[in-house]
């Protein structure tokens, strides 16, 4: 029942596009791995990663000179790396920051089928791929997670507690809750960000728009079809639906306006995403942008910078206060060493303390020091004058011996006269 669940909960939430943006060839003299139609960047990988599910997806890696940041970015649905790949070149530039995007299974040239927990693979690939392959260690890197991303996002930084920092880009309480304002949690939901984003112990930026009013570009076909494609691939609605809203517009205001809000997915979920984080960082909720195109606004990437830029410093003030603890540390231990001299030092300085007194006191001290001597030397007399008592009383017993045998030997003479 799970797995019939999973497959009806994937159909109505990811829609990549199809057919995909881009194609993979090989460049036959260097070897390399490039995106068909752009032309090869020196400081830019692509990449084909492996996923613990058996699927094999596609990455770019894009490096920036001496960044002490690495950003993940996991794209929001109908969309794959080869539409996002200008932006990723953007903000690895003006963010200063290395930046891995990929392309979830079943996206792009990625294989395999589209689902939830294939996300959940495809993002601890490309994470793995950053410690093992780029040498990033967990402290250093950023996750970003932009709408359906925010899923894998926010479980991956919810298992790894040293993070740097998440951001989380138009993100979702849960896909039950994008279509039902449901208040529970149910087995069958998927991306439970609401559950998962207490356990997040790294600074958390929520970015979302604050209105939900809907304008349009109605003056050809070609905006409306964009706006049919949007809404259905993210809001998981169904096409009549659309064409209702569609109408609804247009009857409403037949002028042309300029524009847009976030009807996909409610500023609610960013705004109860926010109040759940353990560490809080001012959030963005930006007036009248697009679920979709919140990047290109200049308080969007402002925030941004600030954001990544407090991060950096904090983390560079927490490595410093661990370096002097450390040396701390390490100089304690060296004392300890030498502890044994330093305590017979102490012996030796002990008796110079006394010379320091007042003379008043050293005088008692002198006289106490002389009376104990002459106790010392009144009772060594008396232990000698009882050992002379002791020698003079054997010489005596000794004496009184002899005249008893004397007197024995002369009755013993006397009884021989008689005889």
């Amino acid at each position: 029942m799970g797995g019939v669940t999973s497959s009806m909960a994937a159909k109505l939430a990811f829609f990549p596009p199809n057919p995909p943006s881009y194609k993979l060839i090989t460049d036959d003299a260097a070897g390399l791995l490039l995106l068909e139609h752009f032309s090869h960047r020196e400081n830019v990988d692509v990449l084909r990663l492996p996923t613990r599910r058996g699927t094999e997806i596609v990455a770019v890696y894009v490096r920036y000179p001496m960044a002490t940041s690495t950003l993940l970015y996991s794209h929001g649905n109908a969309a794959d790396i080869g539409q996002m790949y200008e932006l990723f070149i953007e903000l690895s530039i003006h963010l200063r920051v290395n930046l891995m995007g990929y392309d979830y299974s079943g996206y792009g040239q990625s294989s395999g089928k589209p689902s939830e927990h294939n996300t959940y693979a495809d993002i601890e690939a490309a994470y793995k791929c950053l410690e093992e392959s780029y040498g990033a260690k967990q402290e250093n890197i950023i996750l970003y997670g932009q709408s359906v991303g925010s899923g894998p996002t926010v479980d991956l930084a919810a298992r790894l507690p040293r993070l740097r920092a998440v951001v989380l880009h138009s993100p979702i309480l849960s896909g039950l809750r994008v279509m039902y304002p449901v208040k529970r949690s149910y087995w069958f939901d998927i991306y439970k960000n609401i559950d998962k984003i207490p356990l997040v112990k790294c600074p958390t930026l929520v970015i979302h728009v604050s209105i939900i009013v809907l304008y349009l570009y109605l003056n050809n076909t070609e905006h409306e079809n964009a706006f049919e494609k949007l809404v259905v691939n993210e809001m998981f609605l169904r096409k009549r639906r659309v064409v209702e809203m569609k109408s609804d517009v247009v009857l409403s205001n037949n002028q042309n306006k300029t524009g847009t809000a976030d009807e996909v997915v409610d500023c609610s979920h960013g705004k109860q995403l926010w109040e759940l984080c353990q560490e809080k960082y001012e959030p963005l909720w930006l007036k009248g942008g697009s679920h979709c195109n919140l990047e290109m606004y200049p308080e969007y990437l402002r925030h941004l910078k600030k954001f990544i830029s407090t991060v950096e410093k904090s983390a560079n003030r927490r490595n410093a206060g661990r370096r002097s603890v450390d040396g701390f540390e390490q100089a304690r231990r060296s004392s300890d060493c030498s502890e044994g001299p330093r305590k017979s030092t102490d012996r030796r300085e002990k008796p110079r303390k006394s010379t320091e007194r007042p003379e008043r006191l050293r005088f008692h001290e002198f006289k106490f020091t002389h009376t104990d001597k002459a106790e010392k030397l009144k009772v060594s007399f008396e232990h000698m004058e009882r050992s002379r008592r002791s020698v003079e009383y054997c010489d005596k017993s000794r004496k009184n011996m002899d005249l008893q045998l004397e007197k024995a030997r002369k009755s013993v003479d006397w009884v021989d006269r008689i005889r």
